[in-house]
């Protein structure tokens, strides 16, 4: 290497970059700010400016925008080499840039002639000209990369691979940045973007898809989808989605909480007054589908709890953290993936169909609880209820939920009938459904539903309202006595 162009907004580690390539008598070319963090840590450079023989002008929003800047980046060796010399262009071998933060700067509800401001223009013409030519050039986007280049220094010069696997990550990163400005700029008067474009790092392999026969991979850097195991077989496609879908219910729980899924459906809920507690009343809901399942927990595992999860075959356990006995016990089940519960990432749900996406927002949104029945529901049956619709609201429509104010009773979950999701609930119920409460994710079109719940047992059912039977199902359940709630929030889970 003998010239690298250096022009950074993150300037970690940029000092002690250049310092070894100017020690092993790389020339540097820079300006603006990482000029002036050269300057300060006294290691020569070229301006930008002095070479180009123009100066930085319109506030520094052309600077690098230049033949003699270009032309040494995509120039090719034993090609262009006469040009380059009758145009006294030096060839640069190195490029060291990182953008205007746009994306971040997004977040921070600037007006619109501020945040353009942010739009990095030389930044993504230099890294894409870089890693055109990248036999030639080798192009740093990242200062996590910055190792390879002492890498390079050390060997001699980057490897023909080295150079395209930058190159890639090059073109990724101009991608991605061209997605955040595009997204922002077409949402400014929609809620959604009529072009819509999208990015995931981070991707990984999997063994195999919903099915052996089925390709399959995972993408994304947080939340469930950056999360790998701590110990255990890598996790799977279905680890991932029933991962995802308990992830999204023990977030719900403020109390010592344990949730149970099994084919992207819960098993098995429950609070405690201890985490041990939350989990085996819990498992002990359905033992049979806990077999097998993927457990999610909202508390540090101890060695007490891990005893307990170790004496069921389960797939994987998430929790926030682990204690160094519970971590010792899981080591005896090789193949229990261990993860780190992660915070939530947020952002736009995306389902994909035939052919494109769904995409969706859950705004912040409050449900209206109102009793419509004759008899106000007791404050036991109102925690129930309300623990039900919690539950109900993670669970594959048609869902019905039977529930006491700390676990899940019966889960009937994905039936094309709802007085079908109720008797599914009732027939794999272990414990008895007297005083129980009921949820229901949608509207009861009928009273059967009710019927059915109450001739099991329950005493309070809670259910979005809205249905023009509404007046029909309220005086069934005056009928028979259950307390009836209207929450005015739809819980479909398609």
């Amino acid at each position: 290497m003998k010239w690298a162009l250096l022009s950074v907004w993150n300037k970690e580690g940029i000092a002690d970059l250049a310092g070894e390539l100017h020690r092993h008598g790389v020339r540097l070319l820079s300006s603006g700010g990482t000029g002036a963090a050269l300057m300060k840590a006294a290691i020569p450079f070229t301006e930008v400016s002095e070479y180009t023989g123009s100066a930085e002008m319109m506030d520094g929003r052309v600077k690098t925008l230049h033949p003699r800047i270009h032309g040494g980046l995509l120039g090719r060796r034993g090609i262009d080499d006469r040009v380059m010399d009758e145009e006294g262009i030096h060839p640069i071998d190195l490029l060291v840039v990182n953008l205007y933060p746009f994306e971040e700067m997004a977040g921070k509800d600037l007006p619109l002639s501020t945040l353009v401001e942010y739009i990095d223009i030389g930044g993504p013409a230099m890294i894409r000209a870089a890693a055109k030519n990248y036999r030639d050039v080798a192009v740093i986007t990242d200062p996590g990369d910055y190792p390879l280049v002492r890498e390079a220094l050390k060997n001699g010069g980057f490897t023909p691979e080295e150079r395209l696997m930058l190159a890639r990550r090059a073109f990724a990163l101009t991608a991605s940045y061209d997605a955040a400005i595009s997204n922002y700029l077409h949402s400014l008067d929609t809620g959604f973007p009529p072009v819509f474009t999208i990015q995931f790092r981070n991707g990984r392999t999997l063994r195999y898809g919903e099915n052996p026969h089925q390709r399959g991979a995972v993408y994304g850097m947080s939340g469930i989808a950056g999360e790998e195991p701590l110990q255990g077989k890598q996790m799977s496609y279905n680890n991932y989605l029933d991962l995802s879908a308990a992830a999204g219910l023990i977030r719900e729980f403020s109390d010592p909480a344990a949730v149970i899924v099994k084919h992207n459906n819960p098993c098995g809920v429950a609070i405690g007054d201890t985490l041990l507690d939350a989990y085996v009343k819990g498992r002990d809901v359905d033992p049979v589908s806990a077999y097998g399942s993927v457990v999610a927990l909202n508390r540090e595992v101890d060695r007490h709890v891990a005893e307990e999860i170790a004496g069921t075959f389960v797939e994987v356990i998430a929790a926030p953290s682990f204690s160094s006995n519970a971590l010792k016990m899981f080591e005896k089940k090789e193949n229990l993936r261990v993860l780190n519960l992660p915070a939530p990432a947020g952002g736009w749900e995306l389902r994909t169909i035939d052919g494109g996406v769904l995409v969706q927002h859950t705004p912040s949104y409050k449900e209206h609880w109102e009793v419509v029945t004759d008899r106000d529901a007791t404050p036991a049956e109102m925690k129930a209820m309300k623990f039900a619709c919690k539950v109900c609201a993670h669970t594959r429509s048609n869902a019905i939920v039977f529930a006491d104010s700390t676990r899940t009773l019966g889960i009937g979950a994905g039936q094309m009938s709802r007085v079908d999701a109720a008797k599914i609930a009732i027939e794999k119920s272990r414990f008895p459904l007297a005083g129980s409460a009921v949820a229901s994710d949608a509207f009861l079109p009928f009273p059967d539903t009710l019927e059915v719940a109450a001739a099991a047992g329950a005493t309070a059912l809670v259910q979005p309202g809205g249905s023009i039977r509404d007046k029909e199902v309220i005086e069934a359940a005056n009928r028979l006595n259950v307390a009836m709630v209207f929450t005015g929030i739809r819980h479909f889970r398609h």
